[in-house]
């Protein structure tokens, strides 16, 4: 039970408040993975890649979604809204910013944004972990009545699971490294980040676990899109001093994310019903129609 809690909440380097583990929890308990076997709603694997829910959106919208074109500047005025990626320039009446509240902050607006707005976005931090895929000619593991799942309160790789595809082949174990461990292991060169993690998993599974056939590790921490996993968290004050600031629309700026969401708070769940929520405010602004 301590190792779910820490795991969860209590081992980031600026620990959540405990309002909002509750609000977590209340909303969509992020300890059933730890701690049941029954259905665990959003808890679940995408044959073929999550990333598919994003091509396929896109691929319906088409030329609409306009790739390689970070926004780095919002205009905002009169109802008016411009944005800039570089030379491109979007124009709309509207805009929903989605990105996480840490990294919504690193855009530059015009005008300045309202004080609790700019301060809840700087107290927001992301979590942190290293994402790494082990690949093996087969589910070894299996041979031993093992489900490749582990939970350990020691090691770089903590959590663990069998990751393999429908048919079993090849046989991949996903790991984490999270919070203290990922802030040490990535200044570590990748040959010794690779060792440990080796490491704890033959611990769990045995020598046959130290000759994967491929290793590869997603630092998410390093990724400028989202530097971090699972959506942002408050820390102790943020949600009673500045959460009021969370969804309200600013003007013709909207505030989407996960992190905006009161279901699944944190889920790819809670961010698709931000979306709706926040589709819902544009549309009743506008007096426009949603378009099926």
């Amino acid at each position: 039970m301590a190792n779910a809690i820490e795991g969860v909440f209590a081992r980031n380097s600026t620990p959540p408040s405990l309002l909002s583990a509750l609000f977590w929890i209340r909303c969509g308990d992020p300890l059933t993975p730890f701690l049941t076997t029954d259905d665990l709603g959003p808890e679940r694997r995408f044959d073929g890649g999550a990333q598919q829910l994003s091509l396929r959106m896109a691929d319906a919208l088409g030329k609409r979604v306009i790739c390689g074109a970070a926004v780095s500047h919002i205009s905002h005025d009169r109802g008016v809204v411009l944005a800039a990626a570089g030379d491109f320039l979007v124009s709309a009446r509207r805009a929903i910013i989605t990105v996480p509240p840490a990294l919504a902050g690193r855009l530059r607006y015009h005008p300045p944004l309202p004080a609790l707005r700019d301060h809840l976005m700087q107290r927001a931090p992301m979590r942190w972990a290293i994402k790494v895929h082990c690949l093996y000619p087969r589910r070894f593991w299996v041979d031993e009545g093992l489900s490749g799942q582990t939970i350990s309160d020691d090691g770089a790789v903590r959590v663990c699971a069998d990751n393999s595809p429908p048919s079993g082949v090849p046989g991949v174990l996903v790991g984490f490294i999270e919070e203290a461990e990922a802030g040490t292991l990535a200044t570590l060169p990748a040959a010794d980040r690779r060792g440990a993690v080796l490491a704890a998993l033959m611990r769990y599974f045995g020598p046959r676990a130290l000759a994967p056939m491929e290793y590869r590790e997603k630092n998410w921490g390093d990724d400028p899109f989202c530097r971090g996993v699972d959506g942002g968290y408050w820390p102790q004050g943020v949600w009673t001093g500045y959460g009021r600031t969370l969804r309200a629309p600013i003007g013709s700026l909207h505030w989407a994310g996960t992190e905006t969401a009161s279901t699944w708070n944190g889920k790819m769940e809670g961010a698709l019903l931000a979306a709706r929520r926040a589709t819902a405010e544009v549309l009743s602004e506008t007096g426009a129609t949603a378009e099926v």
